[in-house]
């Protein structure tokens, strides 16, 4: 339980940029480091995580501690992804207005940014990867950023019609193609 802890509260501790900034972090830990669950398992328990409401990072933590120790393992990772975040947003909350005009603050959050754009880029890719999709399903993503962007679309939505669109394939499509096949 101390393990669980102490690498959900690093995790928490050192991520800027929010939960799916973590991802890359968190799957590192999980799945390289500890080995405590396979990339397939992550995968999905990033799929599960991200389609709930809340905050992702505390999802993900709480699968994660569920699947390995129960309840008190769930208690204890979301704990530790909470518990760093909050104590460092006091110490800002209580001190910021004396630095919010400090030039060497402000570059401080400029530079790092651009890193947080990195660290949400890894994990899309490493799933992508790990998912084995090829690039010709490329498309499929491409269009579902595109539809929240562009034209504002719920994501939520976009994954009820993605999994319905999924269901159809696999059932009726795939299915009939299968059976021509043989």
């Amino acid at each position: 339980m101390w393990q669980l802890f102490k690498t959900f509260s690093l995790i928490g501790a050192f991520t800027f940029g929010g939960g799916h900034a973590m991802l890359q972090l968190i799957r590192e830990e999980i799945v390289s480091k500890h080995k405590w669950m396979t990339d397939e398992e992550f995968i999905d328990l990033f799929a599960v995580a991200q389609s709930l409401p809340g905050v992702f990072a505390v999802n993900i933590s709480i699968f994660v501690g569920y699947r390995l120790q129960g309840f008190w393992g769930a208690c204890v990772c979301a704990l530790g992804t909470t518990l760093p975040s909050m104590l460092i947003i006091l110490i800002i909350a209580m001190y910021l207005t004396q630095f919010r005009e400090n030039p060497y603050v402000e570059k401080v959050f400029k530079g790092i940014r651009p890193a947080v754009v990195a660290l949400i880029a890894a994990p899309v890719v490493n799933t992508w990867k790990t998912m084995k999709l090829g690039w010709k399903k490329v498309w499929i993503p491409a269009l579902s950023a595109i539809l929240i962007w562009h034209w504002g679309i719920n994501p939520v939505t976009i994954i009820i019609i993605a999994g319905l669109l999924g269901w159809l394939y696999v059932t009726f499509i795939k299915k009939q193609i299968t059976h021509q096949n043989k």
